[in-house]
């Protein structure tokens, strides 16, 4: 009896912990949504848009999925300022943004690793993963930004679009005096 009772401890605290950890990564979740969803949604409440372009096997993308996008300060500030779309770049699934339709030609099914690249992570000039896609309010290409990011490197990116503060920078300079004076306050 104190055999079988034991595994089955073991099994109820693991189970107890998961939980506990998926409730606290589930309190500030990134509303995460398809770029079909996102197109209808900019018809009716015009927003900035993020599209987090990742592959399956990508390293760094998995850690902007389980340590930037869990934060609550980044998870809240993207709810409530963008649109949000995971977007695998290897993935068989046809995409069509802006009237045009993109597939994944090279896309082998039961393919472990790298399968052939969309065309639309292509058409949005995506070289590396993880890659952040920004659009303005008409779904119009604003910058990317190439690789893993915590939330405090995030930060400036997030609030210089979010604001418009991006339209004032017109140098190098400007750029460079712009991150002086920000002021983050995200943790990591």
């Amino acid at each position: 009896m104190k055999k079988a009772l034991f595994p089955f401890l073991l099994a109820l605290v693991a189970f107890t912990t998961q939980s506990v950890q998926a409730q606290v990564i589930e309190e500030h979740p990134v509303h995460w949504i398809t770029i079909g969803e996102m197109q209808k949604l900019q018809e009716t409440e015009p927003r900035k848009v993020l599209i987090d372009v990742y592959t399956q096997w990508c390293g760094p993308c998995k850690m902007m999925s389980s340590k930037t996008f869990t934060n609550p300060d980044v998870a809240e500030y993207l709810n409530k300022n963008y649109y949000c779309v995971k977007f695998d770049a290897e993935s068989a699934d046809s995409v069509v943004f802006r009237g045009q339709t993109f597939k994944n030609p090279n896309y082998k099914p039961n393919t472990q690793g790298r399968n052939g690249v969309h065309q639309f992570a292509q058409a949005m000039n995506v070289t590396a993963y993880p890659t952040l896609i920004f659009l303005n309010e008409k779904s119009e290409y604003l910058m990317p930004l190439t690789g893993y990011h915590t939330p405090s490197q995030l930060e400036i990116y997030l609030k210089v679009l979010a604001t418009n503060d991006y339209l004032k920078i017109l140098s190098q300079t400007d750029w460079e005096t712009y991150q002086k004076n920000f002021v983050g306050s995200w943790k990591d």
